[in-house]
């Protein structure tokens, strides 16, 4: 299982021809993709047209949803600070995302570069 980020379901949803869509692709096939609920919350406020949110609902009742509890919340906690003390500022929702993937013990799949920052300082508070 692997944690997808928006990044990726954005490529992937949008059908660009791109690395981070295609690993999305194969990911949905082999019943290995996964979300949270923020990813959720950003693809939702993200979607556009009446195909797109066609897609998503559906997509909604297929994808395993990976919990965001009190664990989550209190790495991203801390990754909020350990990030702010190491002088990345990331939006809120990707400390969430990435709080979740380490929490839970999964791969994140991403397009997003201040993630390649981001993990490792997550990885190091659990």
């Amino acid at each position: 299982m692997r944690l997808v980020d928006t990044s990726s379901w954005v490529e992937y949803l949008r059908n660009r021809d791109s690395a981070a869509g295609d690993t999305v692709a194969a990911l949905v096939l082999a019943g290995e993709a996964a979300w949270c609920d923020m990813t959720l919350v950003e693809l939702w406020h993200g979607v556009r047209g009446a195909k797109e949110k066609k897609m998503l609902a559906e997509m909604e009742s297929e994808i395993e949803r990976i919990a965001v509890d009190r664990d989550v919340w209190n790495t991203a906690s801390k990754l909020a600070q350990c990030a702010r003390e190491t002088g990345f500022t990331v939006p809120a929702s990707d400390i969430i995302i990435a709080a979740c993937a380490t929490t839970r013990g999964l791969e994140l799949e991403h397009c997003d570069k201040h993630f390649d920052d981001l993990l490792p300082i997550a990885k190091s508070l659990r």
